[in-house]
């Protein structure tokens, strides 16, 4: 892909470095399903604690496209009841309030950008009517920073109060809400942790971004950050013991990627029933390049789902074209997180 492209947001008394190139298996589990029984007063009654394998295994071969490699569908735990994927395909406006140069969510005003993304999101449920498509808003609450900061961290999380406004904006379209996390010198664990009240809610998930993450003094931008199979682990168990805690449905996990080294030991990472991991192509450039970088290390590198990000201004450059949800659609695997930005 082509070298991301960096540039420094001055804001007062801030300092926002962004990037608009953003860009496993494990043991399967017996198809059967569980059942518990409950009796109340003298009546038996059967209640179902896992999902329909079944239906779950047929979409998750639809999903990989014919691959006949046996990477894909990866095996993996099955989700707990309520998973959001594979019966789903999430369509995410992404960026921040403070910029309109970091991504739709942010440049647009609110009304005008919610319109466009029902827009799309029409425009991929007509494309693939066996799976519902559904919106969703893509904040980065937790932003890379070219300034150290008074703790030197290199990083900025942003008030809650901007948080809570993107909820309010989800609600009346049933969107779902990613936080998303670029940690600068910090870590994986102490910055999710920050986050725990907002991801205790049903309808948050979360996205991290390893190119932020410098783990050698680098100023955020002055290179590509990586993560390694423990940083996302962390994460992993963070989300996975607030399912269980809340008795929540699983949680959404996306994670960045448009280079081999921003993802290390990705054979390591957990799959879990109460997390569903995306492995994001999160760069941009021309359909050749975008395509190879999905080819390379998304699909090359299985973990569970795959995501696909569109550039509305990056992708058309240069008279490039981007790629439309038909295109996507014949990719193996078919994407089932779709961001724009």
């Amino acid at each position: 892909m082509k070298k991301p492209a960096i540039a420094l947001l001055i804001l007062p008394f801030l300092f926002f470095v962004f990037s608009c190139n953003r860009g496993k298996a494990a043991d399967s589990v017996n198809g059967e399903e569980k059942t518990v029984t409950k009796q109340p007063d003298t009546l038996v009654k059967k209640v179902a604690i896992t999902i329909d394998t079944i239906d779950y295994n047929k979409r998750m071969v639809a999903l990989s496209n014919n691959d006949t490699t046996g990477k894909w569908p990866v095996k993996t735990p099955y989700p707990l009841p309520g998973a959001l994927l594979p019966y789903n395909r999430i369509i995410a406006y992404y960026g921040n309030l403070y910029s309109k140069r970091m991504g739709i969510l942010g440049e647009l005003p609110r009304n005008e950008m919610i319109k466009k993304l029902q827009g799309e999101v029409a425009k991929w449920q007509a494309v693939d009517p066996s799976v519902k498509t559904i919106p969703a808003l893509h904040y980065i609450a937790i932003t890379a920073q070219g300034a150290a900061g008074k703790d030197n961290m290199h990083r900025m999380r942003m008030p809650f109060k901007q948080i809570d406004t993107i909820l309010s904006w989800a609600k009346p379209i049933d969107a779902l809400v990613f936080l998303d996390i670029q940690v600068g010198h910090s870590n994986v664990k102490d910055e999710v942790s920050t986050l725990v009240k907002y991801l205790s809610l049903p309808n948050v998930h979360l996205g991290i971004d390893p190119e932020f993450s410098l783990k050698n003094g680098e100023i955020p931008g002055s290179k590509i950050g990586a993560f390694n199979s423990d940083d996302i682990n962390d994460a992993i168990d963070i989300l996975a013991d607030l399912v269980r805690k809340n008795k929540l449905t699983p949680k959404v996990l996306v994670i960045h990627r448009f280079t081999q080294g921003m993802v290390k030991n990705y054979k390591e990472i957990k799959t879990v029933p109460e997390v569903q991991i995306v492995m994001d192509m999160d760069g941009f450039g021309d359909r050749v390049l975008k395509k190879s970088t999905y080819m390379s290390y998304i699909y090359r590198e299985p973990v569970q789902f795959t995501g696909f990000k569109l550039f509305y201004k990056n992708d058309i450059k240069k008279n490039w074209v981007m790629y439309t949800p038909e295109e996507l659609m014949k990719f193996t695997p078919k994407p089932i997180y779709i961001q724009y930005q």
